[in-house]
């Protein structure tokens, strides 16, 4: 009889496995690479021989051999003691040593791997790209869907990633080192947060299991640079509060059939209390002790759908501010999206629509135009369309949306959507 691989396993193993073949071999690039040929082993044989006792071990293990193959077939000159060395079995201890990275734990190498693919010598998209690979374990299908190009052109930014970083040591060098590896790691962060808030792909809407693994790291991230710097870093603070006043929502995201549930419908009744707490008193402590960022000024926006006890009473003039705010902080065509959501509740649909088409024509014309392909623009072209009354012209922009979006939860919900307001015509 044959058992299911547990999917989350395997993706809370990799960075562990990860980061104890490259401290053992020192070659992150070839530790990678052998981390997944195990995996398709552990996939391969798993469901007949049943999962590990020790279904770590077995991996390292397992990508230690592999990873040895692979340096005796490009040279049979390898000393055979150095090699018998490297594909010695995994004790049950942990081979991180504590004082490492000078930021991770010795209980936690998922850490490790994020600062290590966070290293300077990156750019920040190829960072950002290479841990959402290595740590998050999205595919690169994914991870091409979240930067809006091709799965081709970030198959080749990941795999020049791993060269360029080949052989570099999973330490850090003192402060200064760390300042220059935050920004990306932040940008990770995010990202895998915002991929299991809204999957890419897939049948559900989330990935709890992401959402959940970036909160962790997060708060790991901030313990551990608070212990190394002595104060707190107010955009990783305003992270942290982002991803739990959003994650606060979750119970109420999906209906009792699997349906999506949008903001202005949700029961906040079942939005978390403790989490929204949390939240509201982390961005709290951060706004005001320096120059807002991007993370503070988007956690102030959720904090204000938090508080608003409904829909009708949201603050939308002090979101539409906020969101004015984060242009400048951090331009970009997904601000002035979410942003022309904002301002058709606060002014009215009309003024709404017209920043979304000077937003499209800047796009054009500035070289992005593949953005107006994103599912997200014909869906918030719908919902403004339907605020205004033009229910023919809403139901079109929705089905628009279904045909491009890739998340089937996602495709299911704009359908119906389209679906209801044609039924409302007859």
């Amino acid at each position: 009889m044959t058992e299911a691989v547990p999917a989350d396993l395997l993706r809370d193993l990799t960075p562990q496995v990860v980061a104890i073949v490259t401290r053992r071999s020192g070659d992150f690039y070839a530790a990678e690479d052998a981390v997944q040929e195990a995996l398709v082993e552990a996939v391969r044989t798993w469901p007949e021989r049943g999962v590990p006792d020790q279904p770590r071990g077995w991996l390292v293990t397992t990508a230690m051999h592999r990873l040895v193959d692979a340096k005796r077939s490009e040279s049979r000159r390898r000393d055979r003691e150095h090699a018998d060395h490297l594909a010695e079995p995994e004790s049950t201890e942990m081979y991180a040593d504590p004082t490492a990275s000078g930021l991770a734990s010795a209980t936690d190498d998922s850490l490790d791997v994020l600062l290590l693919c966070c290293h300077p010598s990156l750019t920040p998209a190829s960072a950002v790209a290479l841990t959402l690979r290595a740590v998050g374990g999205l595919t690169t299908r994914e991870i091409a869907r979240a930067y809006l190009v091709p799965e081709k052109t970030m198959a080749q930014r990941i795999s020049r990633a791993k060269a360029t970083i080949r052989g570099r040591s999973l330490g850090l060098d003192g402060t200064a080192d760390l300042a220059a590896r935050i920004p990306a790691m932040m940008k990770v962060l995010y990202l895998l947060f915002n991929e299991g808030y809204v999957a890419t792909e897939g049948d559900h809407l989330q990935r709890v299991d992401l959402c959940a693994e970036a909160i962790r790291l997060t708060r790991l991230a901030r313990a551990a640079l608070a212990r190394m710097t002595g104060s707190a870093h107010g955009e990783l603070v305003g992270l942290l509060a982002l991803m739990l006043l959003l994650d606060a929502r979750r119970p109420a995201r999906i209906d009792a059939h699997g349906a999506i549930v949008p903001l202005a419908d949700q029961d906040r009744s079942l939005w978390r209390d403790e989490t929204t707490r949390e939240g509201i008193t982390l961005i709290d402590s951060a706004i005001g002790t320096g120059r807002p960022g991007t993370y503070q000024i988007q956690a102030a926006i959720a904090a204000l759908h938090n508080r608003a006890p409904s829909a009708e009473k949201t603050d939308w003039l002090q979101i539409t501010a906020l969101y004015g705010l984060l242009e400048k902080v951090a331009p970009g065509p997904v601000v002035t999206l979410n942003k022309a959501v904002a301002v058709g509740y606060a002014d009215g649909p009309g003024p709404a629509l017209a920043l979304l088409d000077d937003l499209l024509r800047g796009c054009a014309a500035n070289g992005v135009a593949g953005f107006a392909d994103h599912p997200r623009v014909p869906a918030v072209r719908a919902h403004l369309l339907e605020l205004a009354g033009d229910l023919d012209g809403a139901a079109a922009a929705y089905d628009l949306a279904s045909a491009r979006a890739t998340n089937l939860a996602e495709r299911r919900f704009l359908t119906s959507k389209a679906a209801a307001l044609r039924d409302a015509r007859c």
